[in-house]
């Protein structure tokens, strides 16, 4: 079995692990970046079908610290103003970027374009991409940790002062360290598609609460002079398949009784998929020399878009306490401050998206006012837009030097 010495080892090469190792390639330290699947930064001819994320402000920054906004900042839709509304109900809350003296609130982006910049930015730097690689366990010791992976067939043992878990929901790592989750499962599961409407989208987001849960519409950049937008419309379990096995006029037009016509008329709707929803939280983000990180340590609703920009934050907070760090990488201390640092962020984005998920799935009558006169309220008093803004454009909690859209070197 061969050998090999790191200062990291990052178990996981989605967004949040690529982003963590593009983070810190520019730091003096020798990273492994591990996934089940072969890295891929060709170039693709686009598709209508093409699935997309929405980053927040503040996300925006981060990739700009990490160097990588440019090379996709003119492939994303900027969001200049959110919608939302509780249907059946007067009252809705708007928020303009203009307003919160920002560029945008936001911007979507397709998944496959930003995965590319990321490998691309990857390739270019000392980071060892080994892939397809499987963990098969590995060890804890007082100085150490022993990582032992199967690699295109072959065993090969990996020694390094940190590592790093970003290895989704379901993570080996969080599940080798026998750390138990909080996990609760929502009965609902999210429809994910891209439509189109004949009427342009003006780089507005929607959020629109229905009795079946919310139903968010991001605009999307223009294709073939073809105006998309992606669909989150969110179901009871027991009613999803009602709705996506519609032949697409039907869909359509039960998307525009739950939506309206803010957007006038929903002409085309692509390749729908199913998700269920659940929240997952680990009890614990650290272990010895070991730090969950994305969705490893946390997965959400989709219902405020928080999930990748709340794991983008982790990778923020983490590369400053290592660009600080002179000496160990997986010192102690310097975990038990990255999960004191996170904690608040992590308790206040679970409850408020918690709290979205319930309040607007609710149909009692006088709690439905009190939701109305709440989205009022929002709209009309500065200060309370403001929060929710803040909130929104993940710029809430501590900015850590990528979060302020600076190089950590």
């Amino acid at each position: 079995m061969s050998h090999k010495n790191y200062d990291i080892v990052i178990i996981g090469g989605g967004l949040v692990g690529a982003s963590m190792a593009a983070a810190l390639s520019s730091l003096e330290l020798k990273i492994a970046l591990i996934d089940a699947f072969q890295f891929n930064t060709e170039e693709t001819l686009p598709a209508y079908d093409d699935r997309s994320i929405a980053l927040s402000y503040g996300s925006s920054l981060i990739y700009q610290g990490i160097g990588i906004w440019e090379a996709i900042k003119d492939s994303t839709a900027p969001i200049q103003h959110i919608h939302v509304s509780d249907k059946g109900h007067l009252g809705a809350t708007r928020l303009h970027a203009e307003k919160e003296q920002v560029p945008a609130l936001g911007y979507v982006i397709e998944s496959r374009i930003l995965g590319r910049a990321l490998y691309q930015h990857l390739q270019a730097s000392s980071v060892d991409l080994i892939a397809p690689a499987k963990l098969v366990q590995f060890s804890q010791y007082e100085t150490h940790n022993t990582v032992e992976i199967d690699f295109d067939g072959k065993q090969q043992e990996l020694q390094c002062q940190l590592l790093i878990a970003s290895d989704g929901a379901q993570s080996s790592v969080r599940k080798q360290l026998a750390i138990p989750c909080q996990q609760s499962d929502y009965q609902q599961t999210a429809i994910i598609a891209n439509v189109s409407t004949d009427q342009p989208h003006h780089n507005w987001a929607y959020e629109r609460f229905t009795d079946n849960g919310p139903l968010a519409l991001l605009p999307l950049p223009t294709q073939n002079n073809q105006q998309r937008l992606s669909l989150v419309w969110t179901h009871k379990t027991e009613n999803v398949a009602a709705t996506i096995e519609l032949d697409d006029e039907a869909f359509l037009n039960k998307l525009q009784h739950r939506f309206g016509y803010r957007l006038g008329r929903f002409i085309k709707v692509g390749k729908r998929s199913a998700y269920p929803l659940s929240l997952i939280k680990s009890e614990q983000d650290i272990a010895q020399r070991t730090v969950l990180i994305g969705n490893a340590s946390h997965q959400l609703h989709p219902v405020a878009g928080q999930g990748l920009n709340l794991g983008l934050r982790d990778v923020a907070v983490l590369a400053d306490l290592l660009v600080n760090n002179t000496g160990d990488c997986g010192d102690a201390a310097l975990l038990k401050t990255y999960q004191q640092q996170r904690l608040p962020d992590y308790n206040c984005v679970i409850t408020y998206t918690n709290s979205l998920v319930h309040i607007f799935s609710n149909d009692f009558s006088p709690l439905a006012h009190l939701r109305a006169a709440g989205l009022l309220l929002v709209d009309r008093i500065p200060k309370l837009r403001q929060v929710l803004a803040q909130q929104s454009m993940g710029l809430k909690y501590r900015q850590s030097r990528l979060a302020r859209g600076l190089g950590l070197s």
